[in-house]
């Protein structure tokens, strides 16, 4: 996900009185009308690069007509929308993407005006929640996917599943429709899916007597690198981050506390209750001790760590300074892009970073392999909560199966993350991504094992505050590595109980 600070508006205004005699004022997304457009058929257990090269352009859409089938292409209507869209620091094909989308969405639906505003990242939660208190939010918002639950909670959005827009559940991803469901019920649709994948130098690896082709198997294997790495170069071994209120240091340390065996509360349950803390078990502390060892015993990583985010490895890791990192497939084209700005030996440096750049599955654990599962959903909010009162169900359908479809879903995640839909798998822009994006299909291999965080209210508070001081409260020495443990478990205790 980026963040972007443009805002963009279309459409016309017609007549208050028209738009009202159009709208279906509801309040529950509950009679929606469901109408299986597409058949689930992605085997997910032969999830792996060479399965996803293998489905990929082996199935075509005609998205107009098949949401036709959903809401009459003719159908005369209004729909507004907000969004985090592209902006000025995206690749030009993230533009013209969208603008592909708004296109094709008046092709298919050329009677439904459209109320459209692009919002930067951090700032689309605080506008959204400003606009819900004053009853002038839009009737669509696509959000992170941590931010969906707290208004679902607050009861501010509608129930909403995929096959409220015809399609299934199982055409979605089992973890990223965990992030949308609250006390049972979903409450919205996933659009894309991020998780990264385990990055390192290889020549870097060969001169610490690794094999400069096989990553870390384990977490454990990572200490151990890292601590050799360091001890015969001199460098730094694994790009560990520990800001605090980052989303960097979660995205990072959360793998490696859920490989452990560890978690927050219960979130790598197949069915979380989200009733017990689980920041202070076995497994956590373990993923705690590894990050102790690395920044405390080992010295193997970068002393900056404790203010460090993702942004401030790049820098060590294209001058051959640091060997192991987690990121995005982005990541080698930002190597790519400092690269061409190097100049002299800094070049040569550089140029032979980019060269030994490798790609792999994020270690496992004792526990299992992880990697948080990131990414973003579209909902529906309550009438009562949207400017003018009420909302235009059909025209709302129409939008959101257009936004969730295989080939939109494909389209509009193109350089950032992978399809919300698993049909998008399928279709021919994905082999396109797959031909053309460096080190994609390793980041997609790793969706399996993705975990979301908990689909909480407290969430926010929980990932970027209290884990975030638990990896400071250790490895500052300001407490053992149990204490910060038993300290962080106490806080999130306080935190779910109101106190």
């Amino acid at each position: 996900m980026t963040n972007s600070h443009d805002r963009a508006k279309r459409s016309g205004s017609p007549a208050r009185g028209q738009v009202v005699a159009r709208m279906i004022a509801t309040a529950t997304a509950a009679s929606l009308m469901s109408t299986t457009v597409y058949a689930q058929a992605v085997d997910l257990s032969q999830w792996s690069p060479e399965y996803i090269r293998s489905i990929a352009g082996t199935a075509t859409y005609d998205t107009a007509a098949d949401c036709g089938a959903v809401v009459p292409n003719d159908y005369a209507g209004k729909v507004s929308y907000w969004y985090t869209g592209p902006f000025e620091a995206d690749p030009q094909i993230a533009h013209d993407q969208d603008k592909a989308f708004w296109e094709a969405f008046k092709a298919a639906y050329p009677n439904i005006e459209t109320d459209v505003q692009s919002i930067t990242y951090n700032e689309l939660l605080d506008k959204f929640r400003t606009a819900l208190l004053g009853n002038a939010a839009p009737m669509v918002v696509r959000l992170q996917i941590l931010g969906g639950v707290e208004f679902a909670a607050k009861g501010y959005l509608n129930p909403l599943a995929p096959e409220d827009v015809g399609y299934a559940s199982a055409d979605f991803w089992p973890g990223a429709l965990k992030s949308v469901t609250w006390d049972g019920t979903g409450y919205g649709i996933p659009t894309n899916n991020e998780t990264m994948a385990f990055i390192w130098n290889a020549k870097i690896f060969a001169d610490a007597g690794l094999d400069p082709e096989r990553p870390p198997a384990t977490w454990d294997d990572v200490v151990a690198y890292s601590a050799q790495i360091h001890e015969k170069l001199g460098i730094a071994g694994y790009g560990l981050v520990a800001k605090q209120n980052a989303g960097n240091t979660p995205f990072r340390f959360m793998p490696t506390l859920w490989a452990y065996g560890g978690g927050a509360l219960d979130e790598t349950a197949a069915e979380p209750t989200y009733d017990t803390i689980e920041l202070n078990n076995e497994g956590s502390i373990a993923a705690l001790q590894a990050a102790y060892d690395m920044y405390v015993r080992d010295q193997s990583v970068p002393t900056s760590a404790l203010t460090n985010t993702q942004a401030e490895n790049q820098g060590p890791f294209i001058a051959g300074q640091l060997a192991m990192m987690i990121a995005h497939p982005a990541e080698y084209a930002k190597m790519v892009d400092l690269a061409s700005k190097a100049t002299g030996a800094d070049k040569e440096v550089a140029d032979a970073v980019v060269e030994n750049m490798r790609y792999g599955l994020i270690p496992e654990g004792p526990a299992r392999r992880a990697v948080v599962f990131g990414g973003s959903n579209i909902h529906v909010v309550k009438p009562e909560y949207v400017d003018g009162g009420a909302i235009d169900e059909q025209a709302v359908k129409a939008l959101i199966c257009m936004w969730t479809s295989p080939e939109w879903s494909t389209k509009l995640a193109w350089v950032g993350s992978n399809p919300g839909h698993l049909g998008g798998f399928k279709t021919e822009w994905m082999k396109e991504r797959l031909d053309t994006i460096k080190f994609l299909d390793v980041t997609t291999s790793m969706l399996p094992n993705g975990i979301p965080f908990p689909v909480l209210p407290e969430a926010p508070e929980i990932m970027n505050i209290i884990v975030p001081d638990m990896l400071q409260n250790a490895l500052t020495g300001t407490m053992t590595v149990e204490e910060a443990a038993n300290d962080a478990a106490a806080k999130v205790e306080e935190l779910r109980s109101g106190m």
